[in-house]
């Protein structure tokens, strides 16, 4: 009989920083389904809690220190966090500045564990969003999921309360998300606890 495995660390971000976003709305119906999970241990990191400027440092060199202490913040999230889901609107057929700017920011902190996707946007859903969004996450050494959500025309499923009003379809991706992004997790946990990546 094998051991329980302890809690996998998942780390969800929002984002989109613009003022009127539907984005903490998504992440909110997201991570209401994931911590339901067992053996989800769940975060959320909201981009625009954690502004970081588009001027990055040259390398081997420290950021101003109002700017290191909120990197080394963010920093302690995304590297404790064995998964990722990003939550993401479509602009202009691409996914927000605010995003790969993050992105840019880091590096082994995404290195050899996976990412998946819940989108958000007009008709196509912010599916353009997250298919741009693979390559980039390749480059960073992570692993994209297949599965993702997906709410087409998001703003007409805002509650009176500004939330969001779900489906069974919307909850059955989520489902399949999480199964795919647990099955990954744990075991590219295991993989560089053993084989520490870029070794």
């Amino acid at each position: 009989m094998t051991a329980p495995h302890p809690d996998l660390s998942l780390a969800v971000i929002t984002a989109s920083v613009r003022d009127g976003r539907l984005g903490p709305a998504v992440a909110d119906w997201f991570t209401t389904r994931a911590r339901a999970r067992p053996g989800l241990a769940v975060r959320t990191v909201d981009l625009r809690e954690a502004p970081l400027p588009l001027t990055l440092p040259e390398p081997g060199r420290e950021p101003a220190a109002g700017v290191a202490g909120v990197r080394d913040r963010l920093r302690a999230v995304l590297d404790g966090a064995d998964a990722f889901v990003v939550v993401t609107p479509e602009y202009n057929h691409s996914f927000p500045a605010s995003l790969k700017n993050v992105l840019d920011w880091f590096l082994a902190e995404w290195a050899a564990k996976p990412v998946g996707f819940v989108s958000y946007g007009g008709l196509a859903g912010g599916l353009r969003a997250v298919e741009q969004l693979r390559p980039v996450f390749a480059e960073l050494h992570a692993v994209t999921v297949r599965e993702s959500v997906s709410f087409h025309t998001a703003w007409e499923l805002l509650d009176a309360d500004g939330r969001i009003r779900g489906d069974k379809a919307a909850d059955a991706a989520a489902v399949a998300l999480l199964d795919r992004l647990t099955w990954w997790g744990r075991a590219l946990r295991t993989a560089r606890r053993e084989h520490p990546y870029g070794t």
